[in-house]
């Protein structure tokens, strides 16, 4: 027996033997891993090439190119969390890194001296340590960060999420959200981290060896020395070094067969992740690493903004649909908008499968968080899910009728247990999950429910690290179901008419837009009958369709007004020439209807000579600003805050405060279409800060975090019929500041915050501002 023993260790601790052996299984491995992963390549390609042409997404290539290589060296759509920020930076930059140490694994096993040429270059060595030891630490964080957000429950799935009210961050202590990695597959970033850390700890032991047998000054089976003794110096091994003077006691043989060993377990990881992704082509948190790349170049803008502000046009076969013209020119069986996996665009197809299962998106996602079935990602996952399932399904034979699933290889199911688990518990879909076979996306694979849900608010787009565009693909499958099945929400069917026959979602008469202006003690000229065009003021007045007709947002409308006329602005309004810009019809999905009210406003803008626009409706000013371009109206759009902002700042507006018994604590609710799509910040803020009998606050969700009021992608028309009201929450945690004012930017943020419960006052900034501006009159007796 002892002799046995002696034989087995002699043999094993043989460093040729051992060699020979790490080489033959790693090349055995190596070739497992690069089917797998090739044929996986093959599949994600074939997968997004089905998708519909989406023209523009490879256009000013330089300019795309430095946009790529800007967000993956800062990180910057890392939003508010710089502790992930830097730990993704270092993993994510440690993979090509430490990828040349993979290649010097496999030299070694071939040939003990190997060394790439830069082996002994300072720099090199510096830059592959720095990024080994950061990596690892780097993964450890962000074990550590998934750990603590926990998994969440089916509780919370089933609606029974709490509400952010203090704070910002998932799982902290009172009034913290569900878990925004519930619905991830848990396996899949379990298995993602090991294979980072093991890599990382293998090149760090390969590191430490490598330092004993320089030190050792050892030579292989051939009489080449493996690594000089001139290199084991702390110089060449800045952070293994001290680990490799703790190995200089190991037997020599021991040392160079733990080198082998460590290249073979190297090795083996790595392509042990190759076969795993390859069989698992929807494992996004491991294929973001190079989908992610393609996706950033292809987003929307080259400059790098997000795909926020303008929706995207119409596309039937790649060609954008603007105008009756463009419409009429379709086919008899063009299908508008997405109805099937067959009808998604490759830049679709492409997002889906580039989802990292992170739920940036569903933490801050306003409908999510406020018990509706809607989730960002698991939109994303299954919509991935469903076209994976398509693919498999079809090279299938279609089992018999009452036939076992599992006879026919057929899957009972496209997704994860983890994921199938909470998309059955939030409603978004049936409970074997989305279908299994090219079905009717809406109904089969997202419910009506999430569909309609969403309010377009963009925090999932603004929130993303690898640009996907949700709410482009959310408004495509409300196109399809408006303009292709008839299929919409009932509450819609009113304003939709209104639109049609009235132009503006009331319903009222046009000859009552100017009804805001009866009780002003000054004139307000009407271009067309007071003011022959346009060129005669500095400024058009674009009311909107709230400011018009809504009581709150009529109150504002005079206020801006007031503002203009005590500021000596010369500024004119259309009257009952101005119709809705179309943002409701459009972001309900009714693109036709929107591209009318579109037309008939810009040709009464053109027609009216205007150049230079005010609006106090963010959606107004998103609209003009943004989409009007497309369809050949490009004017300058200012929203009301800027304007006053200018005005007080030059001097044309004096504010006095009140007496200190009446100043009042207020806070800033950001509405998302002047904010998050249009990066309006600072003017509402400084406006209020210039009032010095107001103090502001901010609320936890601020900012490109800002929660919704639940008005926007034409929710100001639907009752909220499932979880809490959006405003609710909003205004809550807006109480929650102290604050006894919440200040708007929107009349439809107005009109939602102010159809709550809470004990605050909700005035638009130029109320506030009129107050001010009133008392300096007064002060000065003008």
């Amino acid at each position: 027996m002892e002799l046995v023993y002696c034989l087995f260790w002699e043999f094993w601790l043989d460093p040729t033997t051992v060699r020979l052996i790490s080489l033959f299984l790693a090349l055995i491995f190596t070739g497992i891993g690069l089917y797998a992963f090739s044929r996986a390549i093959f599949i994600l390609v074939s997968r997004v090439k089905q998708g519909k042409p989406q023209p523009g997404r490879f256009s000013q290539p330089g300019a795309r190119l430095k946009m790529l290589l800007v967000n993956l060296l800062s990180h910057r759509e890392f939003k508010g969390r710089p502790g992930v920020r830097v730990a993704h930076w270092l993993v994510m930059l440690s993979f090509p890194i430490l990828f040349l140490t993979l290649l010097t694994g496999y030299g070694q096993l071939f040939n003990p001296a190997f060394q790439l040429p830069l082996a002994h270059f300072y720099p090199f060595e510096w830059l592959i340590e720095v990024f080994a030891w950061g990596s690892l630490l780097g993964i450890f964080w962000l074990v550590f960060v998934r750990v603590r957000a926990g998994a969440g429950s089916l509780a919370e799935a089933e609606g029974g999420r709490q509400r952010v009210t203090s704070g910002v961050e998932p799982n902290r202590g009172k009034g913290s959200v569900a878990s925004r990695f519930l619905g991830s597959t848990r396996w899949e970033a379990v298995f993602v981290e090991a294979i980072i850390a093991l890599v990382v700890v293998a090149v760090i032991g390969l590191r430490a060896i490598e330092y004993a047998l320089a030190k050792l000054n050892v030579a292989d089976e051939f009489g080449q020395v493996l690594f000089a003794s001139q290199y084991a110096t702390y110089w060449h091994f800045p952070l293994t070094g001290w680990l490799g003077d703790l190995l200089v006691g190991v037997p020599v043989n021991g040392l160079l067969s733990g080198l082998y060993v460590l290249a073979l377990v190297k090795i083996f990881v790595s392509m042990s992740w190759m076969t795993v992704v390859g069989v698992v082509t929807t494992m996004g948190v491991a294929w973001h690493r190079f989908l992610a790349v393609v996706n950033v170049y292809a987003r929307r803008y080259p400059s790098g903004v997000k795909s926020l502000g303008a929706l995207p046009p119409l596309l039937v076969e790649g060609v954008a649909v603007r105008t009756d013209e463009d419409l009429e020119s379709l086919s008899d069986d063009a299908v508008l908008g997405y109805g099937s996996a067959a009808d998604l665009t490759w830049k679709a197809r492409l997002d889906f499968s580039t989802c990292t299962e992170c739920g940036r998106c569903q933490e801050l996602c306003p409908a999510w968080n406020t018990g509706k079935p809607l989730s960002p990602k698991l939109l994303m996952l299954a919509l991935r899910d469903h076209v994976a399932a398509v693919e498999t399904t079809g090279a299938l034979p279609a089992p018999e009728e009452g036939s076992n699933l599992v006879e026919v290889d057929w899957p009972q199911s496209a997704h994860s247990f983890d994921l199938l688990q909470v998309l059955q518990a939030s409603g978004n879909t049936s409970e074997a999950g989305v279908s299994l076979v090219e079905s009717a996306l809406v109904g089969e694979v997202i419910s009506e429910d999430a569909l309609w849900d969403c309010t377009t608010c963009g925090a999932c787009v603004d929130q993303c690290p690898v640009d996907i565009e949700h709410v482009d693909h959310i408004i495509n499958l409300r196109r399809h179901q408006v303009l292709m099945e008839s299929a919409f929400p009932r509450d819609l069917a009113k304003p939709f008419r209104s639109l049609e026959t009235k132009g503006n979602p009331y319903g009222q008469a046009a000859r009552k837009r100017l009804d805001w202006a009866k009780n002003l003690e000054f004139p307000v000229p009407v271009i067309g009958e007071d003011v022959a065009d346009a060129s005669e003021v500095d400024w058009v007045f674009w009311v909107g369709c709230a400011g018009a007709f809504d009581d709150k947002a009529k109150k504002t409308t005079a206020a801006i007004a007031e503002l203009l006329w005590r500021a000596q602005v010369r500024f004119g309004v259309l009257g009952s020439a101005e119709s809705c810009t179309g943002d409701p019809a459009r972001r309900a999905g009714n693109e036709l209807l929107f591209q009318m009210l579109a037309e008939q406003a810009i040709s009464t803008l053109q027609d009216a000579a205007v150049k230079r626009i005010v609006v106090s409706c963010a959606h107004c000013f998103n609209t003009i600003a943004n989409e009007y371009p497309e369809l050949g109206g490009t004017f300058e759009v200012i929203h009301h805050t800027q304007l006053l902002n200018r005005l007080v700042r030059e001097g044309h507006l004096r504010l006095a405060p009140p007496a200190p018994e009446d100043a009042v604590k207020v806070t800033f609710h950001d509405p998302c279409y002047l904010g998050r799509h249009n990066q309006v910040f600072s003017p509402p803020r400084e406006l209020l800060a210039a009032n010095a009998g107001l103090d502001l606050v901010e609320m936890p969700r601020t900012k490109e975090r800002a929660l919704c009021c639940g008005a926007g992608g034409a929710r100001a028309w639907m009752e909220e019929t499932r979880g809490e009201r959006i405003a609710q929450v909003r205004v809550d945690e807006a109480v929650q500041t102290g604050a006894t004012v919440v200040a708007t930017g929107c009349p439809f943020c107005t009109q939602m915050l102010s159809s709550t419960s809470a004990p605050v006052e909700v005035k638009d900034v130029s109320l506030l501002m009129l107050e001010a501006v009133r008392r300096a009159a007064e002060n000065s007796g003008d």
